[in-house]
């Protein structure tokens, strides 16, 4: 592997460790130069690789020059210094005071630390999800504002207004204690698992799917399940909700980008050892006698991972869905319900049901009916989908739709 490869792989990996062990050490109001000193890290074996070659260990490499350049800050920065110095209520000035350690156990307590602060209620939706890609995922700000169809300049005022705030409120870098775990856990979760959806099916992307950020969900996830505290129920369901629907990426999309429908879908493409791994921890999260939003949707997830098509399968997703419903009355599990009902009990059924929703912005709200009408009545189909072409956002959807109505 030459440089112009493992370096951006090294950043998208390490980046968020060095950011996360420095800011543990000096604090959330200094996470700028935490990320600074990082940046730099990866500018200098930019710099000097090419020409002195890849060193044998690219990490350990990474981390020595992060030590020293937080060493040479430290050093020549006195207010820094002596505000650091102050916390931890001691007057030597020796570099030794301050312990950076970047071994893989602190690696891993910083990550999951910096995941817990970054979700803190006192930051919107919108500032987490940003910060959360490129604090602990190792994004660069040109990529998040492509990811969501926005300027530069949007990403960085959020970021900066988010870090601000951060600071402001004096938010400390730990894991909540034991009356407040429960709470930020479950927005931790939900910040993942939006994470995951922007890239199992993305709406402000005309990539349609990002594996990078399902990856880097799973990889959130995967910290969580590494500590005692937050190895619970649901993070072992989404775990296996992220297994289960990354097992069939590779065959949600032709060669040429396209759109492949579920019922259309190449099963040698599924990915066997992560439906294995679903299947893992979905038993793992059966140990606790609950049955979590993440848990329906991951026993959902692995049916759709069933290759027959048998009506054993469908009455099973369909109570799922029937359960899920109770809990979590989404438009996307309502519209997913109606593919299930119709295989039990017909279309005719389904389309009555799907009267009641009344989704009419919902552009899969118009390709579910097209899906119902589609052996009964030509025109109702095509006029779904004229309606939800009228309302879809990427290109590979539009251009799926307009196919979808030449053929019928």
């Amino acid at each position: 592997m030459n440089t112009h490869q493992i370096i951006p792989n090294l950043f998208r990996t390490e980046y968020s460790k060095i950011v996360a062990v420095m800011s543990k050490s000096f604090g959330i109001e200094h996470l700028e130069i935490a990320e600074d000193i990082a940046s730099e890290t990866f500018l200098l074996a930019a710099e000097t690789w090419p020409y002195k070659g890849i060193p044998e260990n690219p990490t350990a490499w990474l981390y020595t020059v992060a030590k020293n350049k937080a060493k040479n800050y430290f050093t020549r920065n006195r207010i820094f210094r002596d505000k650091i110095l102050n916390e931890l209520k001691s007057g030597n000035e020796q570099w030794n005071t301050l312990d950076i350690d970047l071994s893989h156990e602190n690696i891993a307590d910083s990550q999951l630390q910096m995941l817990f602060t970054i979700c803190h209620p006192v930051l919107s939706e919108k500032s987490q999800i940003c910060l959360a890609l490129r604090v602990l995922c190792g994004f660069g700000i040109e990529e998040i504002a492509d990811a969501f169809l926005t300027k530069k300049e949007t990403i960085n005022k959020r970021l900066h207004r988010a870090k601000e705030k951060l600071r402001s409120e004096q938010i400390q870098i730990e894991i909540p204690n034991e009356v407040q775990l429960q709470a930020r856990l479950d927005a931790v979760l939900r910040i993942t698992y939006l994470l995951f959806s922007e890239g199992y099916y993305s709406e402000s992307n005309n990539s349609l799917i990002r594996k990078d950020f399902c990856l880097e969900a799973m990889n959130l996830v995967y910290l969580l399940l590494q500590n005692g505290l937050t190895n619970t129920h649901s993070t072992n369901s989404l775990m296996s909700l992220m297994c289960f629907h990354s097992s069939r990426l590779d065959a949600r999309l032709t060669g040429n980008g396209e759109m492949v429908l579920y019922k259309d879908q190449d099963e040698t493409l599924w990915n066997t050892e992560l439906i294995e791994k679903g299947f893992y921890y979905l038993q793992q999260a059966s140990k606790w006698e609950i049955a979590s939003k993440y848990y329906l949707e991951a026993s959902i997830a692995y049916w759709y991972t069933v290759k027959e098509d048998s009506q054993d399968k469908w009455k099973s997703i369909l109570k799922l869905y029937d359960q899920l419903i109770q809990i979590d009355a989404s438009p996307m599990a309502s519209l997913n319900r109606l593919i299930a009902l119709s295989k039990v009990k017909g279309n005719n059924f389904a389309l009555k049901e799907a009267e009641k929703l009344q989704l009419m912005d919902n552009h899969f709200y118009h390709l579910v009916l097209s899906e119902l009408y589609s052996e009964t009545d030509r025109e109702k189909a095509i006029n779904s989908l004229q309606e939800a072409l009228k309302r879809c956002k990427t290109d590979t959807e539009k251009f799926f739709i307009k196919n979808k109505i030449g053929s019928i």
